[in-house]
């Protein structure tokens, strides 16, 4: 039986005879890989040729139709990309019009809101300056005596009035406007603004209730001295105005106080608003000028006479201008008569028409006298 490799390998061999083996082997695997290696011939068919052929053309064709469609797709992505890349643009640049036009807008409405809170500060530093200057019993004189001469001044001439004028009890009212044929009317600017103040700042009932007793108090004291002080019998009218520089206040006086205000009425002061001093200041301008008219009738009709004379002089100038324009008128007639019976006898004259020259009725116009020119002559 044969002994296997590794009997053959325990077996005592020669150390030549073991290397010309190893070669032996080493050629055979050589010559075994290149037959492995080495192309086979193909087996001829033509029918399989042709198939492949077929199949080659085949894959061609269809490899054609994939390059145009993936070339068709190609170009139909780009287009698609482009369309969509210009309507992504101008969306973008709508959207960033949009933007800043809006934001524009809201810059302009910040601008205005800020110009309007500018405004309420400045209104509400001027409406704490007012609220200063009217809780000062002088400064609110003052404040109301500033409104009654500007409101006075703007409507009147000077002369018609006189801030600070001395009655005969040596009383100083705040303002006197002189009425015609009578005493001048008196004005009075302070008003007794603590108390309406007090009523607008209760909280409870009972501050209301003592509140509303201080205005009529305060109020009617300040009717009585401006009926004690100004209206004196044959000297000044008979009521006189007691000016408020405010016209929520004089609502408000209306409104709460009715009463306050009838007895105003009975004492013969006239509460006025700075709306109702502008309509009186206007009604006694009226009737100044209506006083003026009627002193200065008798001057117009005067001078309505002298314009009644011109006009009779002017009439009887123009009928005498009429009369010459008549017998002007008369004499060119005339003339034309004339004119034209010369130039019908000139016409004749030049036509040797002698037959219808009429009667000889004219006057004949005898020739002058000439002399004989003599020898030497």
């Amino acid at each position: 039986m044969p002994q296997t490799l590794d009997q053959l390998m325990q077996l005592p061999v020669p150390l030549p005879l073991m290397f010309g083996v190893a070669v032996l082997i080493a050629l055979g695997v050589v010559a075994i890989i290149v037959i492995l290696l080495r192309p086979r011939a193909p087996v001829t068919d033509p029918a399989a040729e042709q198939r492949i052929t077929d199949l080659n053309a085949r894959v061609q064709t269809m490899g054609e139709l994939l390059a145009r469609a993936q070339g068709q797709l190609q170009q139909t992505v780009h287009e698609r990309l482009d369309a969509v890349s210009s309507r992504l643009g101008e969306s973008m640049q709508n959207s960033t019009k949009h933007t800043t036009d809006h934001l524009q807008q809201l810059h302009a409405r910040l601008a205005v809101i800020d110009n309007a809170q500018k405004n309420i500060t400045d209104l509400a530093a001027q409406v704490t300056s007012l609220q200063s200057v009217l809780s000062n019993k002088q400064t609110r004189g003052a404040f109301g005596q500033g409104q009654l001469e500007a409101i006075i001044a703007d409507v009147l001439p000077k002369g018609a009035y006189e801030f600070q004028y001395t009655l005969s009890n040596r009383t100083r009212p705040d303002c006197a406007i002189f009425m015609p044929d009578s005493g001048p009317l008196i004005i009075d600017a302070k008003f007794p603004l603590e108390a309406m103040t007090a009523v607008h700042g209760a909280e409870s009932d009972e501050e209301r209730k003592a509140a509303g007793q201080r205005v009529r108090q305060d109020i009617a004291k300040h009717i009585s001295d401006i009926a004690g002080k100004y209206l004196i019998p044959g000297e000044t009218q008979d009521i006189a105005l007691m000016f408020i520089p405010s016209e929520s206040v004089y609502a408000d006086l209306h409104e709460r106080f009715e009463d306050v205000v009838q007895r105003a009425h009975r004492a013969r002061v006239m509460i006025v608003s700075p709306t109702l001093m502008v309509m009186a200041i206007q009604i006694i301008k009226q009737v100044r000028k209506d006083v003026e008219m009627r002193e200065a009738a008798h001057q117009i009709r005067t001078e309505v006479g002298y314009i009644m004379k011109d006009v009779r002089l002017l009439g009887e100038r123009v009928r005498k201008l009429q009369t010459h324009f008549g017998q002007a008128n008369e004499d060119v007639v005339n003339i034309l008569t004339s004119a034209g019976r010369i130039e019908k006898r000139a016409t004749n004259i030049e036509e040797l028409n002698f037959d219808d020259a009429g009667p000889a009725t004219a006057d004949i116009i005898a020739a002058p006298m000439t002399r004989k020119l003599g020898a030497a002559e």
